[in-house]
């Protein structure tokens, strides 16, 4: 277990993985997730907005501001490693509400966040350009205000939103690290043409690549492209839905119960969660 961490340690710390190399920040969605993913060495976790979506049975986007905080709150109190907030577009489309927001997001006690350029919740469609970066701006400037040490992360969402043009995309990256992001994202991205050009956008700043599917590259050859972090989205809370469905539908549909067999005991997860980390 993590020798105990204040938030500004965790924050620090955060700020630190991101000097170099490249280290992988996989998305618990509930409190139990998150300490197992503690437990097997991941060195920072990021929150899922789909994961946290699906275990409340909502579709993805749908979570009201209060309830996408008071997760955060209780993902970030409950390990001491650094958490990385999944915050969609600041859950707002008015720019200063959007600030507003991020300061309660700062609040929750989360060393880092990620701001979108696209409105919450839609299939498709971007902010149009110099709206997208003006908002990276007032993020980076809300952020700064707390006097916190956030990091700040600014997504591009056109590969998964409708809108699969790597040129725009690439504008947009330069254009958010000059507006302040500590780090880049372009999830949907797969190809090492991709994201080689999306690394060469960013002109040295950190960026994350998504890898919530099999793209047929590995830690290692994401690091040689120059990624510095990467994500897995929702898709370790799919694999966890995808099981729950299968063994729930043969039970339903066959009467059998062999989906049980060889999964994990109750006793390994007591033993588990018997000792709790204390973070502040």
């Amino acid at each position: 277990m993590n020798t105990v961490r204040t938030t500004s340690q965790k924050r620090d710390a955060f700020f630190q993985l991101h000097q170099s190399g490249c280290f992988t920040i996989p998305n618990p969605w509930n409190i139990g997730t998150a300490r197992c993913l503690e437990q097997m060495g991941f060195a920072a976790l990021a929150s899922t907005s789909s994961g946290h979506a699906y275990a409340n049975g909502m579709p993805d986007g749908s979570q009201s501001l209060d309830m996408v905080l008071a997760h955060l709150s209780e993902l970030a109190a409950a390990v001491t490693i650094p958490l990385n907030a999944d915050f969609e577009n600041g859950y707002a489309d008015d720019v200063e509400q959007m600030q507003q927001n991020i300061i309660k997001c700062v609040a929750t006690g989360v060393a880092g966040l990620s701001i979108e350029d696209a409105p919450q919740g839609g299939a498709d469609g971007l902010y149009e350009f110099t709206v997208a970066v003006s908002r990276i701006r007032a993020a980076r400037a809300a952020i700064d205000q707390t006097g916190e040490r956030v990091l700040l992360t600014a997504r591009t969402e056109g590969f998964i939103r409708g809108a699969p043009n790597l040129k725009q995309t690439t504008q947009r990256i330069a254009a958010f690290v000059e507006a302040g992001a500590d780090c880049v994202y372009a999830p949907g991205i797969k190809t090492a043409e991709q994201i080689s050009a999306v690394v060469k956008a960013a002109g040295g700043c950190p960026v994350n690549v998504l890898c919530g599917s099999a793209i047929g590259m590995t830690v290692a050859e994401l690091e040689q492209l120059g990624v510095r972090r990467i994500s897995v989205g929702g898709a370790l809370a799919r694999v966890a839905m995808d099981s729950f469905l299968r063994v729930a539908q043969q039970i339903a549909l066959e009467g059998k119960f062999d989906g049980f067999g060889g999964i994990v005991s109750g006793e390994e997860l007591d033993r588990r969660f018997a000792v709790q980390p204390d973070s502040h």
